[in-house]
């Protein structure tokens, strides 16, 4: 194996990988698997006289979501706050104000036990809270430079459980939370064990009151995660780092993580419609949420790759939900760019979106992937068409967009499974600017 071939984190010998591992909060999975969460609390240790916080937002307190989740935990003896400031794509700033809050009501060492309820902003608010209370400072201090201080994480802090109320971004079994910071127009995540949740609760329940856009937009998030995880850089194709413990969260593919991918790429393609349109189905609802977590597994331990990269400048600058980016970003970038990689293994992901690639070269199972993957979109009736519509994006845009994709995005480059120039990424950025015209 080359070095050219080789992908890695900045220490590391020339020796390709050898070793793979997984780590994973305590998953409890199920309808109305809510009224199992004291009982979780307890299996991590938490006591009787615990005191903690439910992180989530204004929406889901309106819904009663979070009066659900406060009540199940009340009714063991258990005390709780709830704290509502969770705000879309969290900025830095954000994520600050939740910390200060913990402060003032419970001091400096902070909560007993955390409850991230919602989508992954409110699960990423979460995160890095328990982080930083634990470990001091402030959130800047543990992302990497020159936007941060780059210190590492040593603590994990109290217990933390994550429910989300969405079927999509798998921030609750993910190693990293993602900041925005406004004023230099990018976002940066927080990667370590660390930020990881104790626990996962996952109840379909808590997803039917997901409006169909929303529901559409995470789903689409979930499948780049199974299928950008089924097609990253297999883990032996990196190099081995001098220190396990310099290992990275995201580490390429592995057997496991590929079975599931595929469990993840059927389940969400062939629910999603369902749940889109009919919001109300519990089954489909189950099966996307667990899709999502299966996905999440893939991707989130694989490695997310080009289309992520490139998703974070264009959320950051125009205020796109990462989803619905996500969404127009694939076919240009995961899909058609990425697939010069391994045309056979996008072939094979063509047969789990449905197609009947019998007779097909790889080349063209992986173009009727492309068309399929674009109808579902369409199908699904409130995704926009590419950039140009999802954020008036055009040519003279994109510049600016590839040079931020190949400087900010390096923890998920280093596993795309074909090298990128900047020049690269602004061709796929042209070519994802309009993925079908409106008839």
């Amino acid at each position: 194996m080359s070095y050219e071939r080789s992908v890695s984190a900045p220490n590391h010998s020339l020796d390709p990988e050898t070793v793979w591992h997984i780590d994973m909060p305590e998953i409890r999975f199920g309808r109305d698997s809510t009224e199992e969460l004291a009982f979780q609390l307890r299996d991590l240790g938490v006591d009787e006289d615990a005191r903690g916080l439910v992180v989530t937002d204004e929406n889901l307190v309106d819904i009663g979501h979070a009066d659900r989740v406060a009540g199940e935990i009340e009714d063991d003896g258990l005390s709780v706050d709830v704290y509502d400031g969770s705000e879309r794509e969290p900025s830095v700033e954000a994520v600050t104000d939740c910390i200060e809050f913990v402060r003032e009501e419970a001091g400096e060492s902070g909560y007993d036990f955390y409850v991230g309820l919602g989508g992954g902003s409110c699960m990423d608010t979460a995160k890095v809270t328990r982080a930083v209370i634990a470990n001091g400072g402030e959130p800047l201090d543990y992302v990497a430079e020159p936007t941060g201080e780059g210190e590492p994480l040593t603590e994990s802090g109290a217990p933390l459980i994550l429910m989300p109320t969405t079927a999509g971004t798998g921030a609750e079994i993910s190693p990293v939370a993602i900041l925005s910071v406004p004023e230099k127009e990018i976002k940066e995540g927080i990667s370590s064990n660390h930020v990881r949740a104790d626990a996962a609760v996952l109840d379909p329940t808590l997803t039917t009151t997901l409006p169909p856009d929303l529901t559409a937009k995470t789903a689409m998030d979930a499948l780049g995660h199974a299928i950008e995880g089924y097609t990253t850089h297999e883990y032996d194709s990196l190099l081995r780092p001098t220190d396990p413990a310099d290992r990275p969260v995201y580490a390429g593919r592995t057997p496991l993580t590929e079975m599931f991918s595929e469990k993840a790429i059927d389940l969400l393609s062939s629910n999603v419609r369902t749940a889109v349109h009919n919001g109300d189905d519990l089954e489909a609802r189950e099966n996307m949420l667990q899709g999502a977590l299966f996905g999440a597994i893939a991707g989130l331990t694989a490695g997310a790759t080009l289309c992520h990269a490139m998703a974070y400048p264009v959320g950051n600058k125009y205020h796109t939900t990462h989803g619905e980016t996500i969404a127009v970003l694939t076919p240009a970038s995961t899909i058609d760019y990425n697939s010069a990689s391994d045309p056979s293994r996008f072939a094979d992901v063509a047969e789990m979106f449905g197609v009947d690639t019998d007779g097909m070269t790889d080349r063209e199972a992986t173009d009727a992937l492309k068309a399929q993957y674009i109808q579902l979109q369409r199908d699904l009736n409130v995704l926009p068409s590419g950039l140009e519509e999802l954020a008036g994006i055009t040519e003279e845009d994109v510049d600016w967009l590839a040079e931020q994709t190949v400087e900010t995005q390096k923890r998920l480059l280093r596993t795309n499974p074909r090298p990128v120039t900047e020049d690269d990424v602004r061709d796929v950025f042209l070519d994802a600017l309009n993925n079908w015209e409106e008839t």
